[in-house]
């Protein structure tokens, strides 16, 4: 099973700059997006064979995000656990037969770190509600979480220690739900991989240069850490500041 999360940061925007090139070319059984930036019945997507599953932000022009899917979930809800409601958009969970996929947009803590106790708060729900999941079955967590999670995971660590997505607190997080009994895929099979990164600023050169940061994940139950076969970063992709990730998986039925 091939499983793809991308923050097109703007599906419109991303559509005009190749994205559907982008998904029919690797064909994924399931496909996230996060920061979809638009209202219901702004596009139409044709994307045949796919379920389609969108949740909007009641802001215009703000987060939002969307699961395409080959295969017909057995439920999907919007929003975790005491979210059910939340206005921005954020996650989406699809429940299949052998695993739950929870696609999330995590909120930034904002330049000022001004967002950093609600992003917290996020976290430690975050945190219970795919506990609370993985006591059911297996769960595929994914999308623009918001972090870097270890220094190695962008270019200029130093300089960036307690910015926004590089903060103790932050990072702290991550490291507790690991740590409950999840797994990063892609630090699971490339553990000292360098340069690896999925989102840099639209400042001139940046991207060129590859000075970056990896923020967009699939993570997993250890459950299914047998099941990996691959985690891929696709940095080449572009349409967006981030780019896609890939997670295939062996032996797992939707």
């Amino acid at each position: 099973m091939k499983l793809v999360s991308w923050n097109v940061n703007g599906i419109r925007a991303c559509v005009k700059k190749g994205f559907l090139d982008y998904f029919h070319e690797v064909n994924a059984d399931i496909f996230c997006i996060q920061e979809s930036k638009l209202q219901e019945g702004q596009i139409e997507l044709e994307l045949d064979g796919y379920y389609q599953y969108w949740n909007y932000a009641e802001r215009k022009g703000y987060s939002g995000t969307a699961v395409f899917t080959k295969h017909k979930p057995i439920s999907v809800s919007y929003g975790i656990g005491e979210r059910d409601d939340e206005e921005e958009g954020r996650s989406i969970i699809l429940e299949f037969a052998d695993f739950y996929l929870v696609n999330v947009y995590t909120p930034n803590s904002k330049r000022d770190l001004a967002r950093l106790d609600y992003r917290l708060q996020w976290e430690e729900e975050i945190r219970e509600y795919l506990l609370e999941l993985n006591s059911i079955k297996p769960v595929i967590y994914c999308g623009d979480l918001n972090v870097a999670h270890e220094e190695i995971d962008l270019r200029n660590p130093k300089s960036n220690i307690g910015n926004s997505g590089f903060t103790d607190e932050e990072r702290g997080k991550m490291t507790e739900l690991l740590n409950a009994g999840f797994v990063d895929s892609f630090r699971h099979l490339y553990p000292d991989k360098t340069d690896s990164y999925t989102w840099w600023s639209y400042m001139a050169k940046v991207r060129e240069r590859n000075i970056g940061w990896r923020i967009d994940y699939f993570i997993v139950s250890q459950a299914l850490e047998n099941r990996i076969e691959d985690a891929e970063i696709h940095h080449e992709v572009l349409g967006s500041d981030h780019c896609p990730v890939v997670l295939k998986m062996t032996n797992l039925n939707a």
